[in-house]
């Protein structure tokens, strides 16, 4: 694979690909030299048919997206391609990506340039998302960045002096994993671990820490409703509804997660000292848009205030994300291009 095709200068002519693979669906756009999107599709993982077979459509995907841009192949400079899971980014290889089963040492980098006809950008998903903010969201001028996205885990990314940290062994930002209690009878993460962040602050946290609630008989318009759930991944989506009707205990669900999130963001700020702490993901309880998503924010602002060093409560900011599931693919052609960029220079 040679670069032949792509142009080599920088200019509104360019073009980047993103793509964001993740457990159920490849999110792919492509992006002018400014991040606007010119074209987007989506199409299934297929997990369980491997690596090799997603790695091929995800290349016909890649073409597809080129020509419904209505751009020509000669003007993409290069993909950027954001994944989930453990991997060794140097080398372009996934490793044991837990949502991905069956992908295990699979050089994914590598086979997609082979496949596309097109130089990739390997990155993780997290830190992806977290550069789509720097670049064109809601972090823009920032030097220190940290996203964390709530989801069914808790993701996160961190952009310093406009680069990505992906740390020494490609596992940099998996702060879903800090522990934030240390008790015996802490928490289960889903990695095996106790008192890891992710198993209280989740949207799967959330879930069962609300169903806890419910059985202990705790009065609450959420009791009906959490009961005749037919999937637990629904009930942060009713504690966020209830809430937002003035239900007591959805409310207090809502503040204490606010308040084990702080507790990550803590120690990640007297770690990295960044200059903005950025909330994502698919659980923002409506964000700055809803009563409760402001109630949440400030929460966890107040809970962070009050226990980090007050020269650094006064100049951190505490928002919420600009991009929600596009992040990742936004993020993953930032990288692409700023790849190109470094090289050309």
């Amino acid at each position: 694979m040679t670069d032949e095709k792509a142009p080599q200068q920088i200019n509104n002519e360019c073009h980047f690909i993103g793509i964001d693979l993740g457990g159920t669906n490849i999110n792919i756009g492509v992006l002018d030299n400014d991040g606007k999107t010119l074209s987007f599709l989506s199409t299934p993982t297929f997990v369980e048919r491997g690596p090799e077979d997603a790695t091929k459509r995800m290349a016909e995907s890649v073409h597809k997206a080129i020509h419904e841009a209505g751009i020509s192949e000669s003007s993409v400079v290069q993909i950027g391609l954001g994944s989930p899971g453990t991997m060794d980014i140097p080398s372009g290889m996934l490793v044991r990506p837990s949502n991905l089963p069956g992908w295990n040492f699979f050089p994914i980098r590598d086979k997609l340039a082979q496949y596309s006809g097109f130089p990739v950008t390997f990155a993780h998903d997290g830190p992806a998302a977290a550069f789509a903010e720097y670049w064109i969201g809601n972090a823009q001028g920032e030097q220190g960045l940290i996203l964390l996205t709530l989801g069914t885990g808790i993701g996160c990314g961190m952009v310093l002096n406009g680069h990505v940290w992906d740390g020494i062994h490609s596992h940099g930002g998996e702060s879903g994993h800090n522990l934030i209690d240390i008790s015996e009878n802490a928490r289960w993460c889903k990695c095996g671990q106790r008192g890891h962040l992710e198993a209280y602050a989740s949207a799967t946290g959330v879930a069962n820490r609300t169903f806890e609630m419910i059985e202990a008989e705790l009065k609450s318009s959420l009791t009906p409703r959490v009961r005749a759930a037919q999937r637990r991944d629904e009930i942060p989506k009713m504690v966020y509804e209830e809430a937002e009707k003035g239900d007591p205990l959805a409310i207090k669900i809502i503040e204490e997660t606010a308040k084990y999130l702080a507790y990550g963001i803590v120690s990640l700020i007297h770690t990295i000292d960044p200059s903005c702490i950025l909330i994502g993901g698919a659980m923002t309880f409506g964000g700055n848009d809803s009563s409760t998503g402001r109630l949440f924010l400030e929460k966890i602002r107040e809970e962070v205030c009050q226990r980090i060093f007050l020269h650094l409560a006064e100049r951190l900011r505490i928002d919420y994300a600009k991009f929600g599931g596009d992040a990742g693919y936004i993020g993953a052609a930032g990288l692409a291009r700023q790849n190109w960029l470094e090289h050309i220079r």
